[in-house]
């Protein structure tokens, strides 16, 4: 049987963990009082005649004498009284008196005091976040019923444009109910059966202007060319797109420019994007909200069930039935007497099913209660199996290239130049993957939320066990084209032929990576091309966490991103038939892309710090583009010394530009990233709050990526005069190191993260609004 105290660490919610019963620290309280209550008389004192066979009897009549006589008594032991705070604000203090029975002992005194500091701080915490909820309910409504009358002026103008006269206007296909565009225009059109009038117009536009929606002349409104009716209101949907962000760019400098805007106002159309837009704000906003509430009667009955736990544990230390009479007192406490957060959640799910999910209950519930895949023992065997068939696979391969010298002198460089780049690019990736699988694996054994703080749908996201499979698998399918290969190229057959597997292969991934079939985690798949395809075109969209997350892991993929490049020249150009490596490796346009590629990720990195300035206002960004500005310094300088290795004065460049790139790098990591180097914590240089208790970790994580941010002394060192395959190797290991190290970083990152979310008690995201709540200001 699990005990109470691993159940509740297991159940409670990590982000409000502070606001708990401290059920450890009563616990402890307890097994003092059963401490001082261990008889204190020696083993030989008188009248201890040993045991008697009358023992048993004695025993049972105790036990049948203090049930029957401690009923009247129970009541008097203790007594909680409830009285109300005098200082500007009503609040109810719970205070427990204890009866003469117990009021000589300091250890219950204390445990009751602990218990009554416990039972006010959950009181406090749940009425605070039930008034936060509310509010927010209440919020909702109203910008549901401005969505709902917007709909209404929208098939007002629709059908004054189209003559309908008939009492039941067709609806177009593009209004239909999607999981994206929920159905309201249509349920308004069957709730009204008849064509609204322009006093109903005018009705929908006075109780708009009442919710804060501001429109131009609302009498007599300017008209278009095409005559639809002109407003001007307060609709904040965010730039989150490359479309809204130049939008709101070229708005911006127009305005400037121009500097005279209307008198009219900003004279925005309301239209059916931007109602679409505004609608799936509303409709998240409702999820969140849903989740809030139910995270918050999680929280009521995990802390009423731990006050039940910790008063029968000292009812049984005490031998007294002192409990019931806390217990009632318990129950007539706020965060288990109201009603209102059950009340709101039915509300809500009334609301969502109506205008989001079509009156289909089961359709709205997958929106708020998304359920979560239960782990699969496949999973952990096919891990299993494809582990055991890398390690044979690469055996294999080493005995094969061992005996079929394939790097001897006379072919090391065809080979170094055809499958190392590609099969690089996969080992180097596989690599990353495993350190993903490890950081999920470590987040989730010490609770820090990772699918809270990146967002992402608990039912769809990747668990270690999958990191792990995936990892498995493309090591193994590369070890078996690795196989291949050799086992071709040593039966004779054509190099041209031969040297092409790398490239089919390379192939065959992206066309798995791009395969629009519900096969191989297709949400995962796709997720990873929208972050991706987000970080490309920094800064047009809006910078989540799951965004620059991965922006910094493509900085420690450098070496990846320069063997893509080479394998794309090699197999573009036709160089795997003709094998003319140097047209891939000492043209201009060649070195051209060195430096580019090379700077891309920090370039991407810094684009993102420049919008989250802009968005946030928040000058740490642009302090943090200066760190990757200083990056993509010291990789430029480190690119033109090895193409000049006798320059003295490059030489000195890069010695001056890494040591500030890197010294820039550690104290972001230490300081920023990690939140440690707290020169006031109670923990020596590190921080006040710690997940992992070994503090040594920590002292020992912070040597490791100090010593591995300096791996580009390698450049200065003179190991680019070794031989080619080598030189290759130690390359692969650089990358590999960095690869690691960045998975180190990884887990101090969001661990620093999810403190920072505990410390603002911060468990669910806060969805901005479309509609202002006040009147516009114009």
């Amino acid at each position: 049987m699990v005990k109470f105290s691993k159940e509740l660490e297991a159940q409670l919610i990590p982000e409000w963990k502070d606001a708990f019963v401290n059920y450890w620290l009563l616990k402890k309280q307890v097994k003092k009082i059963k401490l001082s209550r261990v008889p204190k008389q020696p083993p030989d004192a008188a009248g201890d005649f040993g045991v008697s066979i009358f023992d048993p009897v004695r025993f049972f009549t105790k036990k049948i004498s203090d049930k029957l006589f401690s009923y009247d008594n129970k009541t008097e032991i203790i007594q909680v009284k409830s009285k109300i705070m005098e200082d500007g604000e009503e609040e109810e203090i719970f205070e427990t008196e204890l009866a003469q029975l117990f009021s000589s002992e300091d250890e219950v005194r204390v445990f009751f005091e602990a218990l009554d500091e416990e039972l006010n701080k959950v009181n406090q915490f749940y009425k605070t976040k039930e008034t936060e909820f509310l509010e927010r309910g209440e919020i909702l409504n109203k910008q549901l019923q401005i969505l709902l009358d917007l709909k209404q002026i929208l098939n007002d103008r629709r059908w004054k444009n189209s003559g309908t006269k008939s009492n039941m206007p067709s609806v177009p296909s593009s209004w239909s109910s999607s999981p994206r565009n929920s159905d309201f225009s249509t349920e308004s059109l069957a709730e009204s059966k008849t064509i609204p009038t322009e006093t109903q117009t005018s009705e929908a536009i006075a109780a708009l202007e009442k919710n804060g929606v501001n429109f131009i002349n609302t009498a007599t409104r300017g008209k278009t060319m095409k005559g639809k009716p002109k407003m001007a209101m307060r609709i904040d949907i965010p730039n989150t797109t490359p479309t809204r962000t130049i939008t709101a760019v070229t708005s911006m400098l127009w305005e400037d420019l121009v500097n005279n805007p209307k008198k009219e106002g900003p004279g925005e159309f309301i239209n059916r994007r931007k109602i679409q837009c505004a609608e799936k704000m509303i409709r998240g906003a409702f999820v969140e909200l849903y989740r809030g509430l139910g995270l918050l009667k999680t929280y009521s009955s995990l802390n009423m069930l731990a006050f039940t736990k910790i008063l029968k544990k000292f009812d049984k230390v005490s031998n007294q039935q002192a409990s019931a009479s806390y217990l009632k007192a318990v129950k007539r406490s706020h965060f288990i007497s109201s009603d209102k957060v059950v009340t709101l959640m039915d509300e809500v799910e009334s609301l969502f099913t109506k205008h989001f999910a079509s009156n289909d209950k089961k359709k709205a519930m997958k929106f708020l209660r998304p359920q979560q895949n239960k782990d699969s023992h496949m999973v952990t065997f096919f891990v299993g199996l494809f582990t055991g068939c890398f390690v044979s696979l690469f055996c294999v391969y080493a005995i094969l290239a061992h005996l079929s010298g394939i790097f001897s002198h006379n072919t090391e460089r065809d080979y170094m130049e055809t499958v190392y780049p590609v099969f690089s690019v996969f080992a180097l990736l596989s690599l990353h993957l495993f350190m993903y699988g490890c950081n999920l694996f470590m987040w989730k054994s010490t609770r820090i939320n990772y699918n809270f703080i990146f967002e992402f749908q608990p039912s769809t996201a990747l668990k270690y066990r999958d990191a792990f499979l995936i990892c498995t698998t493309f090591m193994t399918a590369v070890v078996a084209a690795m196989v291949v290969h050799l086992i071709l190229r040593a039966n004779n057959f054509l190099p041209s032929h031969v040297d092409g597997i790398p490239g089919l292969f390379l192939l065959f991934s992206i066309a798995l990576l791009v395969c629009p079939f519900d096969i191989f985690y297709r949400p995962t798949r796709y997720s990873f091309i929208k972050v991706i395809r987000n970080i490309v075109c920094s800064p047009l969209y809006k910078v989540l966490m799951v965004d620059f997350f991965m922006a910094d892991q493509l900085t420690s993929q450098i070496p990846l991103l320069r063997h893509m490049e080479s394998t794309a020249c090699y197999f573009l150009a036709g160089n795997f038939r003709s094998h003319q490596y140097e047209t891939c490796r000492s043209g201009r346009l060649f070195r051209e892309l060195l430096y580019v590629i090379s700077f891309l990720p920090y370039y991407w990195r810094a684009m993102q710090c420049a919008r989250r300035w802009v968005d946030e206002s928040d000058v740490n960004q642009l302090a943090n583009m200066g760190k990757y500005v200083s990056a993509m310094l010291a990789a430029g300088a480190r690119i033109t010394y090895a193409n000049n290795p006798h320059s003295h004065l490059w030489f000195y460049i890069v010695v001056i530009t890494s040591v500030m790139a890197t010294v820039y790098q550690l104290y972001w990591d230490f300081v920023k990233d990690w939140g440690l180097f707290n020169p006031k914590s109670k923990n020596l240089w590190l921080r006040d709050e710690l997940v992992l208790k070994n503090k040594n970790i920590y002292y020992a994580s912070v040597a490791l990526n100090a010593v591995l941010r300096v791996a580009w002394v390698e450049t200065v060192m003179g190991f680019h005069r070794i031989p080619d395959v080598e030189s290759r190797l130690l390359d692969f290991l650089l990358a590999s190191l960095e690869v690691i190290r960045r998975g180190h970083w990884n887990f101090y990152r969001l661990e620093n993260e999810h403190l920072n979310n505990v410390g603002k008690y911060r468990a669910v995201k806060t969805v901005p609004l479309p509609f202002r709540e006040t009147d516009s200001d114009g």
